[in-house]
């Protein structure tokens, strides 16, 4: 049974200056659970999240935004569990809408964004592909944890070094402005998460195909936290083809997700489903057609970092790829170049 949502002012506290690290210390299932960031006076400015992979400082929440959150309300999931093999938890909506609203503007403003061009070979043809919306990602699958003093992979069970070479891209650790909102979502779900997936939809021609978060990786059933923040775009979902040719697998079920809302994907919902986010004609909606799409799941081995670095930020994680920034000046993503640049 779904537990009943907390209100948001509790989990919201401004976390450490820094960043999030993880306690290498196994939980009773073997995995490294996340700790929440303590908790330091809001009304104290906070230095923003830093590391060597980050192309500038991704500021905190800032205290405007943690001190909106005590009128958060309590609402209950609808469940959605009819269709064969569906297992979800519609929250409508998950964070207040003034709230979602001023996180949408903090986020997009923040973070570094990429549009990501990679190659896929079905025999001997090649495509190359360049993905129709812009992504990021922040994390670590449960091998390996982030060491508090110089901000390096290390074994999660051990604690040493890794070899040089274990990873096949630079891993991120998830700056506080997510690592914020990746605990409440601990806390009000019960599930456990060590990556942040982010994907910007600029407009209603971007878009994602269907496809399912089906990867071995991810464990067999999955639980996935997709939040949506800015403008409203339609969520589908069609079941996998089945020797029943059942009804859902032509038909696609269609949710409207707006802002501040939350789909809780778990179960035989991965394993079963497809889903997307089409394109869509004409006017989107507020803040100028934009959306963010934050994605909290599990990975849990290095297949699934290198996976998500690779399709998320480029081969190079942290270089390989052209960073973008919001402009507030022009209202686009635009590439970043440092000071003086």
């Amino acid at each position: 049974m779904s537990k009943r949502p907390r209100t948001l002012d509790a989990f919201f506290a401004p976390p450490p200056a820094k960043k999030q690290h993880i306690d290498p210390t196994p939980s009773e299932d073997g995995n490294t659970t996340t700790k929440p960031p303590a908790a330091l006076p809001e009304t104290e400015e906070q230095p923003p999240s830093t590391h060597p992979t980050y192309p500038f400082p991704i500021p905190h929440l800032p205290p405007s935004l943690t001190d909106s959150l005590p009128s958060a309300p309590a609402a209950s999931p609808q469940i959605l569990n009819n269709p064969p093999d569906l297992d979800i938890l519609y929250y409508k909506p998950y964070i207040p809408a003034p709230t979602a609203k001023t996180l949408f503007h903090h986020l997009r403003r923040s973070l570094p964004f990429y549009r990501v061009k990679y190659s896929i070979k079905r025999g001997t043809l090649e495509t190359s592909v360049t993905t129709p919306r812009f992504t990021t990602v922040f994390g670590l699958d449960s091998t390996a944890v982030f060491t508090p003093n110089d901000d390096k992979p290390v074994d999660a069970r051990t604690g040493k070094p890794l070899p040089a070479g274990s990873y096949r891209c630079r891993p991120r650790p998830i700056p506080s402005c997510l690592a914020s909102l990746l605990t409440h979502t601990e806390r009000t779900t019960g599930a456990n998460f060590n990556f942040a997936l982010v994907n910007y939809y600029a407009s209603g021609n971007d878009s994602i195909a269907f496809h399912s978060d089906s990867e071995s990786f991810l464990g067999p059933n999955p639980t996935i936290a997709s939040i949506t923040l800015g403008s409203p775009r339609d969520f589908l979902l069609k079941h996998k083809p089945t020797p029943s040719n059942h009804p859902s697998e032509t038909k696609a079920m269609k949710l409207p997700l707006a802002s501040g809302d939350m789909l809780l994907m778990q179960g035989r919902t991965q394993s079963h489903w497809l889903h997307s986010i089409p394109k869509r004609k004409g006017p989107v909606g507020g803040d100028g057609g934009g959306r963010i799409n934050i994605t909290f799941r599990r990975a849990l081995s290095r297949a699934g970092t290198e996976n998500y670095y690779r399709y998320n930020v480029g081969d190079g994680s942290g270089g390989g790829e052209e960073a973008y920034k919001w402009d507030d000046a022009r209202r686009e993503m635009v590439p970043w170049k440092p000071s003086g640049g």
